[in-house]
């Protein structure tokens, strides 16, 4: 089952979370497709949707490191 939270952000609308496939769903304001993470810690999801920043939480430690 997947954990939808939404998020303070001018780019991404909210973030989803598969604790069983490890998988993590972002769904950007400016896209169309939720696009999928594979093989993300859980505690890298809960970093991410309680960063002050989420943009920048997203570059440093998502962006280019989870790809399916």
């Amino acid at each position: 089952m997947i954990e939808w939270s939404h998020v303070q952000s001018s780019a991404i609308r909210r973030v989803g979370y598969n604790s069983k496939s490890m998988q993590m769903y972002i769904d950007f304001e400016d896209s169309d497709p939720v696009y999928t993470f594979c093989h993300v810690p859980e505690y890298i999801f809960r970093a991410f949707i309680n960063a002050s920043s989420v943009g920048q939480y997203y570059h440093q430690y998502i962006k280019d490191r989870y790809d399916c």
